[in-house]
């Protein structure tokens, strides 16, 4: 076809030019852009601490306590108020919290078994770090993981961390006594503000190459023995504390009898809080604020990089502690002190950022890990048991999950149980007789009774009916999905409210 008067005719090599420039240019910049959306992406910092209760916090309600940091990620954030670890006891709550899935569907936990090499890999540390985040660690691990199959070694994965200052089993409070930190043990002889060193050195040092980082620091405190940092013992010296209203044995005698089997019953009387209950919170108090203030020194040194509008603050703890509530010591048990635990989001990108927010919805330690991968930009593998948070964000009334279970499958099966709550009610089962007790049932009316006073289950209303097909539904969910290692298995038939019960 003749080309119009007035336009040249176009020639293979006129009309080749400029594609060749564009495609020149056009590959020239893809490196920028990569650039720009890995800039883009927010850094995450998540804080968690060990047997940490609501109530050691000023923003949880405690006027006896000095939390200025954790209560400043409070103020600037949103918090959550009715936010659950789905197993209240170390090990298992971490793994919940590194792959996004229920005890049994991991299988790791004390008594039980590490976790495996397989599921690991599905972790937000692993795949944030495969996204090109710089990742690191500090602090108590809180779990093996075992290389292959079930006969494999078993291994820290400090190798997966771009920087390392994690530990074994418990860790301990002298900073000199964790090989992977002793570099801080001159000036911060105690683990957690040497945790918040670290925290500190990993901010500074890769704000400065551009790339976005995620930090996990697991603090060991509060959790006993108690070994508080000295810098700190004026804080509370003298001090007197206001007991819980549900504190005491008076306000556990409606509790099973399968959870007095179990240690929590008998630290009441052991761990002082019967009889020294100031001197024994103080002490406790003491631990906290040296984690507060560790949270103070990261926060500082997230603002001294300049990356403070682009860092996200994730705080929580990875179980509750009963601190004389109902007569019981410790945790474990699937109690709101055990249970319902700090969790303090802080986007300062998010509009909502600066609004003192508080949400009422129903989350889970489970909830942890998509929270992140979706901060990350990441997609949310569908195995996961967990839901992100970030919904909540934009609507603080809104809600991302109906219902969250609750598991305990450590210590003596006698107290083993398992149960569900939802956002106004919890159910609870214990399956285990010796010759003294029965299956028992328990359910509480959370929004109108939560200091768990009243055990509703005696009286066989409709929320009982409605709160067993929740539970049966999860029994079920057990047996499907739950793993066949570890020794998980028989707990499908356990916890069957219908089938009876066999040792």
């Amino acid at each position: 076809m003749e080309k119009p008067p007035g336009i040249p005719k176009q020639t293979e090599e006129t009309t080749m030019k400029p594609f060749f420039t564009i495609l020149f240019h056009l590959l020239a910049s893809l490196p920028a852009l990569f650039s720009a959306g890995a800039e883009n992406r927010p850094n995450v910092i998540f804080l968690l601490t060990d047997d940490q209760s609501s109530y050691s916090l000023g923003c949880y309600g405690n006027k006896d306590v000095r939390t200025p940091h954790i209560d400043g990620l409070s103020l600037s954030g949103m918090t959550f108020d009715h936010h659950y670890d789905t197993t209240a006891i170390c090990m298992a709550s971490r793994v919940n919290v590194m792959t996004g899935l229920y005890e049994y569907r991991h299988g790791c936990n004390f008594d039980h078994g590490p976790l495996t090499e397989k599921l690991w890999k599905t972790s937000y540390p692993i795949r944030l770090r495969q996204a090109g985040y710089l990742t690191a660690f500090a602090g108590k691990f809180g779990f093996e993981v075992r290389k292959g199959t079930q006969k494999g070694r078993k291994f820290l994965p400090e190798e997966d961390f771009d920087k390392w200052g994690g530990g074994p089993g418990q860790t301990n409070y002298a900073t000199a006594k964790n090989p992977s930190m002793k570099a801080y043990a001159k000036k911060y002889p105690h683990s957690s503000r040497s945790y918040g060193a670290f925290g500190r050195d990993f901010v500074k040092e890769s704000a400065k190459t551009g790339k976005p980082f995620c930090l996990s620091i697991s603090f060991k405190a509060p959790h006993k023995p108690d070994q508080p940092d000295p810098l700190f013992d004026k804080v509370y010296a003298g001090r007197k504390f206001t007991k819980p209203v549900n504190f005491g044995r008076e306000y556990g005698k409606h509790f099973s009898v399968q959870s007095k089997q179990g240690r929590q019953y008998e630290r009441f009387i052991s761990w002082g809080y019967r009889d020294k209950y100031d001197e024994v919170m103080a002490v406790y108090h003491q631990m906290v604020h040296g984690v507060d203030a560790a949270v103070g020194m990261i926060r500082a040194a997230v603002e001294e990089a300049g990356v403070e509008k682009n860092t996200v603050f994730i705080f929580t703890s990875d179980n509750g502690f009963f601190c004389g509530s109902h007569g019981y010591g410790s945790k474990v048990l699937p109690y709101e002190e055990s249970t319902n635990v700090p969790m303090i989001i802080y986007d300062p990108r998010h509009p909502s950022s600066g609004k003192k927010l508080r949400s009422a919805a129903l989350t889970a330690n489970i909830d942890v890990a998509p929270t992140i991968l979706e901060l990350a930009g990441l997609e949310i593998p569908a195995q996961m048991d967990g839901v992100s948070l970030l919904p909540l964000l934009d609507n603080p009334k809104g809600s991302v999950r109906e219902t969250a279970n609750l598991i305990n499958v450590w210590g003596p099966k006698e107290a083993h149980s398992y149960g569900v709550v939802t956002k106004d009610y919890k159910y609870l089962y214990w399956p285990y007789e010796s010759g003294k007790f029965e299956p028992t049932e328990e359910l509480y009316h959370l929004t109108e009774d939560p200091h768990e006073l009243t055990n509703l289950a005696p009286h066989k209303g409709k929320e009982l009916l409605k709160m067993r097909v929740i539970y049966d539904k999860a029994v079920d969910h057990w047996k499907r999905e739950g793993v066949n290692y570890n020794g998980y298995e028989p707990y499908g038939d356990i916890f069957d409210r219908n089938t009876p019960w066999r040792p």
